[in-house]
């Protein structure tokens, strides 16, 4: 557990939001989207209130342009940063004649239930159309801030919006914020274009239609949650009382410094259901339940705790994907499998045993929206935990990740087959093969950085990896020929993905075996080579 000392002192990081200002010639307090929208820390001069002023006074010119003129919801996580970047916010729309939906009672909002909440609103809809924003850094630590903009399909912007919203945002920073429109606080409040939207109770009514309840009440298992003091914590035990399943959820305390949590590999405080460290709380709890999961703090992405311990992500969602085309008849019978390319081979080899189309795309979830919305695909997963799929009748769920329908799908998967995820793993691997797969960081200058996201096939010379002849070289996904931002190289029985970080001047390597450990480890070092070399 962190000491007092490990622990953010938030009424400095929150004096630091509205005293600190960034100098927008430091790149590095620019208004900057992404794969997840902007992030930053008040302490760093990288999210503060210049920045939410701008951005959201971007996102106004947006919608005007886009000819988005239905309302704009919006919410927040439990990050300390999170309620006064949502004032700043309201203040802006607000001013700007925005019709606001906003949570009732002040309850927080995970992301998969704004995305639930704009695509219920548009359905049917040819004009009026909603969309959103979610103030959440996911499972940043605690002194982080995020902000995320979900145009009308619900889901995460694309580039080309993002990349629109930045430009304007870093343009009003750069005028001193002499075009941004505000009110008061407590006047934005009571505008007459601001109303309330009950998420919570919309989006745990609507929970039915995605997953079979009566199977899980049925089971007679028992099931535990931790929300690990996020947005989400309490839908738990509003959906375990609807939905009368045996449901324990372990902690609802919110706690903005996150005193909770047991520390991750680094020794920061992160919010990560995916990372054995961050969960060793709900992990020590494991012989309590059939089956635990969590969350992170916005709720996008899920950790499963079974009886073997925390599956990685990896695991979860081969086993996610085969369950799902396997028992959801109703769903469309070319829908595909979406992955990313980062993501376990695992998932390719089951896709092609269901005989379903496999849509590999570069790293970003925004990459499955359209597919999602229109039912072409089924799924839609991460390898970091995060996933959304389709209601049992075929038709759009959720197009942003969805924590929340992705951990209670590991319930109703032990429920119907009666053996829990990690067992159902098991039977992949004897069928497939065993996996094993690791990511690994290395520095890189920003000049490299850039080397490497322009990458070609061609600027790869070697022929091998690791003693087998390589197949592929790849800088464009498969499934939709989006650029990856780096390499991927495949071999009969293994590959490695290199990219450079977004935010720091590293580049990652990701590398998955299918021949054990040490075959890995040649992967992980020949691929090193490979970039090396390439990056000369």
């Amino acid at each position: 557990m962190p000491t007092p000392e490990q622990l953010v002192d938030t009424t400095k990081l929150l004096d630091a939001y509205g005293a600190l200002a960034p100098d927008p010639a430091v790149a590095a307090q620019r208004v900057a989207f992404g794969t997840s929208g902007h992030r930053g820390s008040s302490f760093a001069q990288s999210f503060n209130e210049a920045h939410v002023l701008a951005i959201s006074q971007a996102i106004c010119h947006w919608r005007r342009q886009a000819g988005t003129d239905g309302p704009l919801f919006i919410g927040c996580d439990t990050h300390a940063l999170s309620q006064p970047a949502f004032e700043s916010a309201l203040e802006v729309l607000a001013a700007n004649g925005v019709e606001v939906l906003v949570s009732a009672g002040g309850e927080y909002t995970p992301t998969p239930a704004l995305s639930q909440a704009i695509l219920v609103h548009n359905k049917g809809r040819n004009s009026g159309l909603a969309d959103g924003i979610i103030i959440t850094p996911s499972h940043n630590p605690p002194e982080d801030g995020g902000f995320k903009y979900n145009p009308t399909h619900g889901g995460p912007a694309d580039s080309n919006v993002t990349g629109w919203i930045e430009k304007e945002a870093n343009r009003l920073l750069a005028e001193g914020l002499k075009g941004v429109k505000r009110l008061p606080y407590a006047q934005a409040r009571r505008a007459a274009t601001v109303h309330e939207h009950d998420f919570l109770e919309a989006y745990t009514a609507d929970l039915g239609t995605v997953l079979d309840f009566d199977a899980i009440r049925a089971s007679g298992l028992r099931f535990g949650v931790d929300p690990l003091g996020g947005a989400g914590v309490h839908y738990w035990a509003r959906i375990a009382e609807r939905y009368r399943i045996a449901l324990d959820v372990v902690s609802e305390q919110v706690d903005s410094r996150f005193p909770f949590m047991t520390l991750d590999w680094d020794g920061r405080i992160r919010m990560d259901p995916s990372s054995p460290y961050a969960m060793r709380r709900l992990i020590g709890m494991k012989d309590r339940y059939d089956v635990a999961f969590a969350c992170d703090t916005d709720h996008d992405r899920h950790g499963i705790v079974a009886p073997s311990g925390l599956m990685p992500p990896n695991h979860y969602l081969a086993v996610a994907v085969d369950y799902l085309f396997r028992n959801r008849p109703q769903w469309r019978s070319d829908a595909a499998v979406g992955k990313t390319l980062v993501s376990s081979t695992m998932i390719d080899r089951v896709a092609a045993r269901l005989g379903r189309r496999l849509h590999e795309v570069p790293v970003g979830f925004k990459f499955f929206v359209d597919g999602l919305l229109d039912g072409s695909l089924g799924f839609g997963g991460e390898e970091s935990a995060g996933a959304s799929f389709l209601r049992r009748d075929g038709t759009v769920w959720s197009t942003d990740k969805d924590g929340i329908a992705a951990a209670l799908l590991s319930a109703e998967i032990t429920a119907r087959s009666g053996r829990t995820p990690d067992l159902l793993y098991r039977d992949l691997e004897r069928d497939f093969g065993a996996s094993a797969a690791d990511r690994i960081d290395a520095p890189a200058t920003p000049e490299q950085k850039r080397k490497l996201a322009g990458l070609s096939p061609g600027q790869v010379k070697s022929t091998e990896l690791a003693g087998e002849p390589i197949e592929h070289v790849l800088s464009r996904a498969p499934g939709n020929d989006g650029a990856i931002g780096g390499i991927k190289v495949v071999a009969r029985s293994g590959w490695f993905a290199a990219r450079p970080s977004g935010t720091e001047n590293i580049y990652k390597i990701y590398a998955e075996s299918f021949r054990g450990e040490d075959h890995l480890r040649t992967i992980l070092g020949e691929a090193q080579a490979i970039v090396d070399k390439a990056l000369i």
